[in-house]
C-alpha cells in the first residue's frame, strides 16, 4: 500500500466521486493529479473508485494539487453522500 493510504472494511466513495469531480473540471488526468499529489497513479484510482481511505494528510496534498482548499473537498463529499 502506498503512502498515506490504507484500505478500509468501510471505503469512502463520496470522497473518491468529489475528487474524480474535481480533477475533471479542471480537466486534469488522474496521472497529473497523482504526481502534482505525490502519488502514484494506481494509489489516486483507488481512493477516486472508494477501495482506499487516503489520511487526512493525503487529503491535503490532493486538495492543494487541486488548488482547494480541504473543506471544499469535504463539502463536495458530503454532498455526494446525502445524494
Amino acid at each position: 500500500m502506498s503512502r498515506g493510504m490504507r484500505r478500509s472494511r468501510r471505503p469512502q466513495p463520496a470522497l473518491g466521486k468529489a475528487i474524480r469531480q474535481l480533477r475533471e473540471k479542471r480537466g486534469m488526468t488522474q496521472e497529473a493529479l497523482a504526481a502534482t499529489a505525490s502519488l502514484t497513479g494506481r494509489s489516486l484510482s483507488a481512493i477516486e473508485t472508494g477501495k482506499a481511505n487516503p489520511t487526512w494528510a493525503t487529503v491535503g496534498d490532493i486538495a492543494s494539487a487541486l488548488g482547494v482548499p480541504v473543506s471544499t473537498l469535504a463539502k463536495a463529499a458530503e454532498s455526494r453522500r446525502e445524494g
